[in-house]
């Protein structure tokens, strides 16, 4: 019977161990991308929001509560990651430190590529009709080809199955909501913003 419970007592810490010791760990591509991405990430559920309470037409609120639910669900997988690999959600690290040369594609203010500063936030809230449509679609666009190219890399380079294919996904998703964006600019009649 104590061989049993031992046995038993053995195998339990054992089957939670594995996990843990497979985990990604603090300096990981998989731990790197879950937090930036989960940042970059709020951006666009922040702008989606504003798309959905403010947009002129279907079209742009429908995409804006999408590109808002979709992506929020993606930060709460992403969380979960960070909590099942008993890591902290946020890091010491500076911003894509975990991508070759990640860090020289930081915007001067530090801000990762595509992430709309405070003051084009402010002039989103402010705009109206379709001034506020063309903004949105312009600074959404810039904002998912900011940031697709660290799906791409942790779509490739993850060390965890779960990881590459949701950041697959999420490439996927973007590369649809970036064809859907560009048509919304043309429609309007104008050009997305330089880089």
């Amino acid at each position: 019977m104590l061989a049993a419970i031992l046995l038993l007592v053995t195998g339990t810490a054992v089957g939670y161990l594995i996990p843990t010791l497979r985990a990604p760990g603090d300096d990981s591509i998989d731990a790197g991308f879950a937090r930036d991405m989960s940042v970059h990430h709020a951006q666009a559920v922040e702008m989606g929001m504003f798309a959905y309470r403010l947009g002129t037409t279907d079209d742009i609120r429908n995409l804006g509560y999408d590109i808002a639910a979709s992506q929020q669900w993606q930060i709460g997988q992403m969380q979960t990651w960070l909590v099942e690999w008993h890591l902290s959600p946020t890091s010491s690290n500076r911003a894509m430190s975990w991508m070759p040369s990640g860090m020289n594609t930081l915007q001067p203010d530090g801000r990762m590529p595509g992430m709309a500063s405070a003051d084009d936030l402010k002039r989103l809230k402010s705009a109206t009709g379709k001034d506020f449509d063309t903004l949105w679609c312009q600074l959404m666009l810039r904002h998912h080809l900011g940031g697709i190219h660290m799906a791409e890399i942790a779509a490739k380079d993850a060390s965890s199955q779960e990881v590459r294919d949701a950041a697959e996904k999420m490439r996927v998703a973007q590369s649809y909501d970036i064809s859907q964006l560009t048509e919304k600019l043309k429609d309007l009649g104008a050009q997305p913003l330089s880089s």
